[in-house]
């Protein structure tokens, strides 16, 4: 298990904050109190460290498979209309994540990249129904030659911070990271409407390990 280079500032931040503030308490406070705080601040440090940790995990390549973007919990499994890119009607799967979660993204599909735009919005909760179109989120397009798949990174009440690392043009593996959401969020992924769902509301799923759908067209590996 490594540290994501997107939590070295923010740990780095922590850690100091925390050494000084426990320093202090055992200057000021009895015993007791300075051992609490010395307790707190170590703890504050291990969960944040645990947040931004990155797991090494099998690179998996399936060409007829969409690998769940994201580590987390299955909340959205319809039918939509996507107004942003495609205009017209897709299966929209959503993965929320957790605080708990491992927040690191992967893209679901390789090819190359046709679309990105950061979209500027307000923090609703990441469930919340509205959130996809009306939160601060970023919009990605994969082409894979055969299929355009749709990535949306979304930002949450408490997530105020999306990155992302797709360029437009630039050739993107499947499972490859994609980007990083820092402190819980969710990600939709906006797929053919023949495509075949694999997952169930509900289900948690490992972010580049679980298959959510089999594209149509594809070379299908399913077994």
């Amino acid at each position: 298990m490594r540290i994501h280079k997107e939590g070295y500032s923010i740990i780095l931040l922590v850690v100091i904050v925390s050494l000084i503030v426990i320093l202090f308490s055992w200057l000021v406070f009895p015993t007791f109190v300075a051992w609490l705080f010395t307790i707190a601040g170590v703890g504050l440090s291990l969960f944040v460290m645990s947040f931004f940790r990155s797991p090494d995990r099998e690179v998996l390549k399936d060409p007829s498979a969409v690998f769940a973007a994201a580590d987390g919990k299955v909340v959205v499994i319809e039918e939509v209309e996507e107004k942003k890119y495609f205009h017209d009607k897709r299966i929209q799967v959503s993965i929320f994540m957790s605080i708990w979660n491992v927040h690191v993204n992967w893209f679901p599909i390789g090819g190359i990249v046709k679309f990105f735009k950061h979209h500027n919005g307000k923090f609703l909760v990441a469930w919340h129904p509205k959130s996809s179109e009306d939160n601060e989120r970023t919009t990605i397009v994969v082409d894979t030659g055969k299929s355009e798949i749709l990535i949306r990174q979304i930002a949450g009440l408490v997530a105020r911070r999306i990155v992302s690392y797709a360029e437009v043009g630039s050739h993107v593996e499947q499972n490859w990271q994609c980007g990083f959401i820092k402190f819980g969020s969710r990600v939709d992924v906006f797929l053919p409407l023949d495509a075949t769902i694999n997952v169930q509301l509900g289900e948690k799923v490992v972010g580049s390990q679980t298959v959510i759908a089999y594209l149509p067209g594809e070379d299908n590996e399913k077994k």
